[in-house]
């Protein structure tokens, strides 16, 4: 979930333009500049993504292609052996190949809000609204690059004046990005498309030139405002990526009560509010525990089992705070609860290291926060 500064931003700056490409200044390539997110133009459906491997398969023939069956290529995690076939396959996915899946998952579904592209002949570096850059090298297989502390594969290469990027997920899964200007148009079109052992689901971002920022009206031009009415005098905003984490020392945490299912699954409550609290404290936070007031980690851990035995838990942390807000459809500001950061992500195991797993995926998430917060206060 992207930070929601520059919306908030945005309607209290009361105008907002986009600053063209310095004019006279000749890019290294087409796609090379400065960009920022056009969601009217995009497509954003926020269900895109991978189908679960655990889903169960479809019988009499009628199944959808792709789906688990006896003969086909979704089985991968599964063993051969005689007796009854179990009702669902379950793949022993690893560890690594779960992180990657939920980090390039929430990329593609939440894209950068902003976009700056340097490209050279030898690398491309890409730097989103957060201060974050990856750095990518053309003609490079199987590339090994570190992100959010994920390890990701990726295969860079050029098609006259496009760049495709193929970020390897797990065996016959990929993602792949292709960037690309627009015709006739000074926007930057990236195409996400997700492989997934033959079939394929795409979505289509639009980026305008330049970057958003605040323009304000001259004092003399600005119309008196009516009485009673709110001021039209833009406020003051900063706008520095990442500033909604500046000054932040101090976090509440507070972990839902798990469900019957969940604790017969290992998880405890404890043990996971101490887990968590402990990377906070780390990281170099004061922390309150079962605490939501001002900001704070907020955790849900939702868990079923399947007939086979198998847990399958969806674990989310979240960054909330609260704020104040002048919303266009009332007369004062009003107090919100935004969501400053979230990560999510599913898994499935046996019994037995179910909780080690999901406390794990939770603890990563946490620190990618902690990291987060400690690079936008550099």
């Amino acid at each position: 979930m992207r930070p929601p500064s520059v919306l908030i931003g945005a309607l209290a700056a009361g105008v907002v333009a986009l600053v063209p490409a310095r004019a006279g200044a000749q890019p290294a390539s087409p796609i090379a500049g400065a960009w920022t997110l056009n969601r009217t133009s995009s497509e954003m459906p926020r269900e895109i993504g991978f189908n679960p491997n655990w889903l169960p398969p479809q019988t009499g023939g009628g199944g959808r292609s792709g789906s688990t069956n006896s003969g086909g290529g979704r089985r991968r995690g599964s063993t051969g052996g005689g007796g009854a076939a179990a009702p669902f396959s379950v793949p022993r996915e690893s560890y690594d190949d779960s992180r990657r899946l939920q980090l390039l998952t929430a990329e593609a579904r939440n894209p950068p809000a902003r976009l700056i592209i340097v490209d050279t002949p030898a690398a491309v570096t890409m730097t989103n609204e957060l201060g974050q850059s990856r750095v990518l090298h053309p003609n490079v297989k199987d590339e090994a690059i570190d992100v959010e502390r994920v390890p990701l594969i990726a295969t860079t290469k050029r098609d006259g004046d496009k760049l495709i990027v193929v970020y390897n997920v797990e065996q016959d899964r990929e993602i792949r990005y292709t960037y690309a200007r627009a015709p006739g148009a000074p926007q930057l079109i990236v195409e996400v498309e997700f492989l997934d052992h033959g079939k394929s689901e795409k979505a289509r971002r639009v980026y305008d030139s330049g970057i958003a920022t605040e323009t304000s009206a001259p004092a003399s031009a600005a119309a008196p405002a009516p009485p009673g009415s709110r001021s039209a005098t833009p406020e003051k905003f900063d706008e520095r990526p990442g500033a909604e984490l500046r000054g932040l020392k101090s976090l509440g945490i507070l972990v839902e009560d798990l469900s019957a299912q969940a604790t017969a699954c290992g998880l405890n409550h404890d043990a996971i509010e101490a887990a968590l609290s402990k990377r906070l404290t780390d990281g170099g936070f004061s922390v309150r525990k079962n605490s939501d007031e001002d900001t704070y980690v907020y955790v849900n851990v939702m868990t079923t089992t399947l007939p086979t035995g198998t847990c399958v838990s969806r674990y989310d942390a979240f960054l909330y705070t609260h704020a104040t807000a002048n919303l266009t459809y009332h007369e004062q500001p009003v107090l919100v609860q935004v969501s400053l950061m979230h990560r999510g992500g599913i898994g499935s195991s046996a019994p037995v290291g179910h909780a080690g797993a999901v406390t794990r995926g939770l603890e990563d998430y946490v620190g990618l926060f902690v990291t987060q917060i400690r690079d936008a206060n550099k």
